[in-house]
This record gives C-alpha cells, structure tokens and sequence, in this order.
C-alpha cells in the first residue's frame, strides 16, 4: 500500500471510530428521530428537530468564519439556545466556555483573557457585561440568544442566533475532530485567588457520561428537569449530557426556584430531579410541596455539597416512591466519580458510595502511600474522565497529577467494603449553597480594607446554605471597625455569592506554633453562629 494510500485509510479509521459530543447527539437523533428531546417555555422539540437546529447554527458559525479551536464564552441563563450552542460548538470544534453569571465583570475580564477568548455568546441579559469586560481582547463574533433581534443600540454589534441559524443546510458537518480535542474548558476557583481553566476534551466528558449513565441509572424512559445553572459540570455533564445520550426528554427551567419545580413535575409528569441540597430542602419548605401532585417522580439525586442526614431522612419519608442518589465529584473529572444508590441511602448514611464504572479510586497519606481501610487521606482518581490539566498552567497540571494519579484535594475515608466518606477539604474551599468559593480569595478582599489586621474566612454549618462564608476579622490597633462597614465593603469588591454571611469582630486568631491559622479551632469555635 503506497504512503498516500495509508494516510487516507488511517483518516478513514478515525472518522468511523470517533466519538465526540456532536457524534453522540447524531446517533441519539438517528434512535429516537421523532421523541421528544427538549421542552423549554412550552415548546418542545424532538431530536429532530433539535440536531437540525444544531446543524443549521453550526453552518452559521462556520459562514461566519469560525473555526476549530476558537475559544467561545457562553453567558446565559439556561435555555434552548444554551442547549443548541453547546452541540454547535462541538460540530464545529470550537471550545465553549460558560461563564457563571453571578460573577463580576472583572471576574469575566479574567476569564476572557486568560482563555484567550475570541468569540461570545449571551442571553440579552449578560451581553453587557461581556461587553465591558471584553477590554482589548480582538472578539471576532458576538451571539445573541433568545431574541429575534437586538432590542437596543448597545446590544445592535451582537447577532442574533435565530439570524445565524436562518436559511442554513441542515445536513450534519464534518469537520476533523479527535476524540481527544478540547470540548469545553470550565473555570473553577481554587485555593488561589485566581481560577483556574479545567480542560475537558470530548473523550473525558463521553467517558464520564457513560459512567453517569450506568451509576446513576439514566434512562430513555426519564423526563428530567435541568434547573440548575449549565455553566456548572454537575447539571451540564452529569444530567444534560447523558439524558440526550440516552434519550430521554429534558424539561429546561430557567432557575432553580422551589415553586416553578413542584409545578414543572406535576405539569410535565418528571421522573427525574437534580438539586444540590440547599434547592432540596427549599422544596421539602415550600408550601406547595404537599399541594403538588409529585407522583411522577421516581429518581432523586443530590451533589455538590454535603446533604444533612436529617433530610436525607424527610426525603425519604415524604418522597418514599424516589430514590435517592448522591453524586460525589469534582469539575476536574467531568465532574462525576462515586455514587451512593438508592437502596444503600440509609445502610450508608452520610457515605458518598462506591467509585463509578470508568473510575478507579483509592485514599492516600502525604507521601501518596495507599492508607489502612478506615484511615483518613486524600482521595485520588485514575479515569479516562480527568480532564487535560489546567489551560496555561503546566505547574499546577503537574502537581495535581502527580505519580500518576489525580488528587482530588478532599479528604476522605474508605470503608472495609469500599465506600467512600469525605471528611473535609485538603484544599481551603467554602461550598456554600452547592459552589465552591475559595477562602483566600475572600479574605484577599476583606484585607484591602483599611483598619484589617487579619482575618480567616471559614466555612460553617448552616441549615440553608449547607456551608455559610464568614469571615473573622481583627481589626489594627486604634481602628473601630464594626460588622456593617466590613459587609458593605465585601460587596464593593465580591460577586454576590461570594460575599460572607456572618462576621465576627475579634482580638486575635487562634495559631499554631509556626504561625498558621488553626481554621479547625475557628469553624469549632464558631459552629453555632448560625443558630443564633
């Protein structure tokens, strides 16, 4: 065989074995043509109707010049656009990264930057605020969702996406994509102060879509709500993701509020519900929860925090017809990595479960020596989910991956028959309310307040918020400085969700012999702040 003649037929290999994020929604559409896959403001669409529309957005991005490897920002609400963009994106392989809306425009700016981002997506909404963070970055295409044209003069340089998708082929593209090219880069913030860019190729994401799959029980036959925020890996790439793999239907809300869930499952008839804990106990508290008809309901899952014992066991008795399962993860490996099944919700209360199909799993010392069953360690994950390492920073890339295992920064136990318990995490990250917040950052902002001294900022337990900020403070000598002076400090220089619920004013911190802040003593000390 002459050299020309191999090179095609390796080209030709590829193609036919490659699996990427617009492959999947193609084989999805091919099973189920006429089902109906997306249900948004009252308008469904079947998968269809919906690959067609993908098709046609994805022409459009490319008459307009994109091409693979572009780095494209998405901002918005959840929405049949977001849904739509994302799979674009993919056929075309271009990299999305959703930006969380709750951040400031110098957070955005951040991101923007570091990404190296030359495309934008948005919802009229947050097209703004892009607008004043986009700085001196050369932005090639701007997209407007959810509007047949822009409704103001500042929005009028931003192309609606019903005109880019206007007219085009829905014949399916075939662009050069690997399995293991860059699909999405996700930002999460660390112990730094800055976050950092999670890459996700379409290998990692399909593989953890697979484990989510079997683990977590998804099924054709679901009609599953999306209320949680896409920009977040749990409902984008443990819930969206593989209900369009499987088939089934997926009912888009545009925010996690109590009363438009109880509604959206009677109405729809939902099998299916993801909340982090916080959204399930607003739910178990909203006066319509015995007022709705939630029959439908069969499967109930939680993550992204620590769910109390105490609701896990109101769940169960005011919800006995669902199951529940808790899914344990991290943005860095797609996000899912254990699950804890239904029938072991109370046999192994508070546990996080057993590592999911694709994922080998074991609790190390600092040396990175496998611990005794029962000891405390760090958890570390083998699995075709992990992501790529983190854009633009091999040190960090290099030290999470080290010995060739990936370190999850949590802290653990595992029990004689393999369940995993996560005890605190080895990093110094708040998750309030199902987000990570990083601790350094908060307190980096409270210390550019004149008449700071120090302060720690801590997690600590509160009936809503699961972990709530705050922030202890020890003001310099001479300077009266008062609760309210710090809180509207904070949220001069914080996105929202960042900013502490409770303060204290003290004399000093509690330290360790070489100066460290003992954040032990301080979240003991100040467990019940929250009761008050």
């Amino acid at each position: 065989m002459k050299i020309n003649e191999n090179v095609e037929l390796e080209r030709l290999l590829e193609r036919v074995r490659r699996n990427t994020l617009g492959d999947l929604l193609s084989r999805t559409t091919d099973r189920y043509s006429n089902k109906a896959a997306i249900t948004y403001h009252g308008r469904t669409l079947t998968y269809k109707e919906l690959d067609n529309l993908v098709n046609q957005t994805a022409h459009g991005f490319i008459s307009d010049g994109m091409k693979k490897g572009d780095m494209v920002t998405v901002m918005s609400k959840n929405s049949l656009d977001f849904v739509v963009t994302n799979f674009a994106l993919a056929r075309v392989g271009a990299v999305m990264i959703p930006i969380n809306y709750m951040l400031t425009v110098a957070d955005v700016q951040y991101i923007l930057e570091h990404a190296g981002a030359n495309g934008l997506v948005a919802s009229a909404e947050y097209a703004p605020v892009l607008d004043e963070a986009v700085g001196d970055l050369d932005i090639s295409f701007r997209y407007l969702m959810d509007v047949p044209a822009p409704n103001s003069k500042e929005l009028s340089s931003w192309k609606p996406l019903v005109v880019v998708s206007e007219g085009q082929s829905t014949e399916t593209i075939d662009v050069d994509i690997a399995d293991d090219d860059l699909a999405h880069v996700l930002y999460t913030s660390g112990t730094e102060s800055r976050p950092k860019g999670v890459m996700l190729t379409h290998k990692s994401i399909i593989s953890e879509y697979v484990s989510t799959i079997v683990d977590a029980n998804i099924e054709e036959r679901d009609v599953a709500i999306h209320a949680l925020p896409f920009y977040h890996s749990a409902q984008l790439h443990v819930f969206l993701g593989p209900s369009v793999y499987v088939g089934s239907r997926g009912v888009i809300l545009d925010s996690a509020n109590p009363e438009d869930i109880l509604r959206t499952i009677e109405v729809e008839k939902v099998t299916s519900l993801f909340c982090p804990p916080t959204v399930w106990i607003g739910l178990l508290r909203h006066p319509d929860f015995d007022k709705r008809d939630l029959s439908s309901l069969r499967k109930g899952y939680y993550g992204a925090a620590i769910m109390p014992r105490e609701i896990i066991k109101e769940l169960s008795e005011r919800l006995p017809q669902v199951g529940l399962w808790n899914c344990y993860g991290q943005t860095e490996v797609a996000p899912l990595v254990t699950v804890l099944k239904p029938e072991e919700q109370l046999t192994k209360l508070g546990s996080a479960g057993l590592p999911v199909l694709n994922c080998q799993t074991k609790i190390v010392d600092d040396n990175d020596n496998e611990v005794a069953r029962g000891e405390i360690g760090e958890i570390v994950h083998r699995t075709p989910h992990a992501m790529k390492g983190y854009l633009h920073d091999l040190e960090k890339t290099a030290q999470v991956f080290r010995n060739g295992w990936f370190h999850s920064g949590d802290l653990g136990v595992m029990d004689e028959e393999g369940y995993i318990t996560i005890i605190d995490r080895k990093k110094d990250m708040i998750n309030t309310g199902g987000v990570n917040v990083s601790s350094r950052e908060v307190e980096e902002a409270i210390y550019e307040m004149a008449g700071v001294s120090e302060v720690a900022v801590i997690g600590i337990p509160d009936a809503y918020w699961i972990e709530a900020i705050t922030a202890i403070i020890v003001p310099k000598d001479g300077y009266d400085i008062s609760i309210k002076d710090v809180r509207d400090f904070c949220k001069q220089k914080l996105s929202k969700f960042k900013i502490p619920k409770y303060y204290e004013i003290t004399k000093q911190l509690p330290k360790n012999p070489s100066g460290k802040v003992l954040k032990r003593t301080l979240r003991d000390k100040y467990e019940g702040l929250a009761n008050k």
